[in-house]
């Protein structure tokens, strides 16, 4: 049994990779257009040709998959074999024998094995490191995979305090159940999560709008989302400003910053490395 099975058994890990893999039942053309546009818009390019992309935590595979359509050379890990499975998958439809998209699994708390990557144009990383069960060590730990001149997008849970520590035990539960009683978590989360809107929509004559366009923000299922919210064990946050600070700090420069506006889900940054 490998560490990451281990760890799953022993209720302190949620299984993305079997989550991911759903996710890839409803993945279509217009969920990927939109994950190429939301590359395109936080990196502010129209393009990757030429340049190297490394995807730290590559889930379902999506997001390697558009910056490999917009020309960028890609190499994508993750710590969770089926994650790495989907990733592989995504590969052999649109690319097959590609030598151009390479695909491994891999820690990013695995010092050796980063220390082997090298470093690339952009290094991406949405929504994984606050999962490592130590996240201001995977934070460190991406700064030397940037080049200089380079690009780190991350994306980390926005910390709201009291709501923030609700969640992580809400999470912690949720693994610690047996599989058949999950729902008894998930249901409330869900209706927690989606019901304030589904109310809005409604009483503004558009019914489960916000459902329907989900997608359109990053080409992700909203469903899957919340699976993978509720789920979603390690649980760390963090301030705006502390992920600010540890990066400044190492020499990079801020891009582009786009908040949750104080609430429930990730803060997004852009990160550029000082040339020098």
């Amino acid at each position: 049994m490998n560490l990451h099975a281990k760890q799953v058994k022993e209720e302190a890990r949620f299984e993305f990779g079997a989550n991911w893999a759903r996710f890839l039942s409803v993945l279509n053309d217009e969920r990927i257009e939109q994950a190429k546009l939301s590359l395109k818009k936080m990196l502010d390019v129209e393009s990757l040709a030429g340049r190297s992309f490394l995807d730290v935590g590559s889930g379902s595979g999506l997001f390697s998959l558009a910056a490999r359509m917009l020309g960028a050379r890609v190499h994508s890990f993750d710590y969770d074999p089926q994650s790495v499975a989907c990733t592989n998958e995504l590969k052999r439809r649109y690319f097959p024998d590609d030598g151009s998209w390479a695909i491994e699994q891999g820690s990013v708390l695995d010092n050796d094995y980063l220390s082997r990557l090298g470093q690339f144009d952009v290094v991406y990383s949405w929504g994984v490191l606050h999962h490592t069960g130590r996240m201001w060590g995977a934070l460190e730990n991406v700064v030397p995979l940037v080049k200089p001149g380079g690009a780190l997008f991350v994306a980390i849970y926005n910390d709201q305090g009291r709501a923030s520590r609700m969640w992580f035990l809400i999470k912690k539960l949720y693994n610690e159940l047996p599989r058949g009683l999950r729902f008894l978590v998930l249901v409330p989360a869900f209706l927690r999560l989606w019901m304030p809107t589904a109310v809005r929509d409604l009483l503004l004559g558009r019914p489960f709008r916000t459902w329907r366009t989900y997608s359109a923000e990053r080409g992700m299922s909203p469903w899957r989302d919340v699976v993978d919210w509720v789920g979603g064990y390690p649980f760390e946050v963090a301030r705006p400003e502390q992920v600010f600070d540890l990066f400044r700090d190492r020499g990079f420069t801020l891009d582009r910053l786009k908040t949750c506006a104080g609430g429930l889900g990730c803060n997004e940054y852009v990160f550029r490395r000082d040339a020098n």
